[in-house]
């Protein structure tokens, strides 16, 4: 079996499950495009823990981490099947490089997991798991604990880290979706884009100091970080852009696959 390759997506917000946008298209079709996986595993901006914890619900429950948004999207259900003994083997793995790792039984599916996965995989019959962010510890531990996770690629599981290659939330002021990014966005998005394709990866892990505006676009770290998990699950698999796009200006919807040339060759 080809390993699969691994994912980042943008997530925006929540209601990029029902609104018609490019990064909404992008999605429906990228489902499309993959391998079906036997199992996805996602790191999602939404669930950080001291140390990592690995979803193990039989169901999955859907967490509607969110206020204000449409009713449609508080009855949004996503009930794919867990898969208490994968998460038992992820704990092993992530335990086995030193990281820790405990299954949680009571852990459902939150919005950075269940909304893009209700385009890629609208039948929610693939069994799904989330691992946790230790936001606290940075870039190179989430590198670590993607790296942790790459031989379930091998056993056709999807490893897709959900954030935001842009996320400062306190530039939103009602903007129309459509609004253009702002030269700083821009700035940060193409440094960060030439670096991954580059693999500059002592940049990556120090953008924070090195990109330009790096702060201004992710005044905290978590909706950066499963782009670590993914990459380091990938295995030093090159990095390339399957999506650009922005919505209400701050918010780059950006979308990376590593591995995705191994499994172009290999078809």
């Amino acid at each position: 079996m080809t390993a699969l390759p691994t994912l980042f997506i943008s997530h925006g917000a929540p209601t990029l499950a029902i609104t018609d946008t490019a990064a909404h298209r992008f999605l429906q079709a990228l489902g499309k495009q993959l391998p079906h996986p036997k199992a996805i595993v996602v790191a999602s901006a939404h669930w950080e823990t001291t140390e990592p914890r690995i979803s193990a619900q039989v169901r999955n429950t859907t967490i509607h981490d969110f206020h204000g948004f449409p009713d449609a999207l508080h009855r949004m259900q996503y009930p794919a099947p867990g898969d208490p003994a994968l998460a038992a083997q992820i704990a092993g793995l992530l335990n086995a490089a030193g990281l820790g790792g405990t299954p949680d039984p009571a852990r459902g599916l939150d919005h950075g997991a269940w909304v893009p996965l209700s385009l890629m995989y609208p039948a929610a019959d693939i069994p799904t798991l989330q691992v946790s962010l230790q936001t606290a510890k940075g870039p190179a531990h989430h590198l670590a604990l993607g790296r942790a996770l790459a031989p379930l690629r091998n056993q056709g599981v999807l490893i897709v880290g959900s954030g935001s290659f842009t996320h400062d939330l306190g530039r939103f002021h009602g903007q129309p979706i459509d609004t253009p990014a702002p030269p700083d966005v821009v700035a940060f998005a193409d440094w960060f884009d030439d670096a991954l394709v580059q693999n500059r990866q002592d940049d990556l892990l120090h953008y924070r100091t090195r990109a330009p505006h790096a702060v201004d676009n992710h005044p905290t770290e978590e909706h950066l970080l499963p782009l670590f998990v993914a990459q380091g699950a990938a295995d030093g698999a090159a990095a390339q852009r399957l999506h650009d796009s922005s919505e209400f200006g701050i918010l780059r919807m950006d979308a990376y696959g590593f591995g995705v040339e191994d499994l172009q060759k290999a078809s």
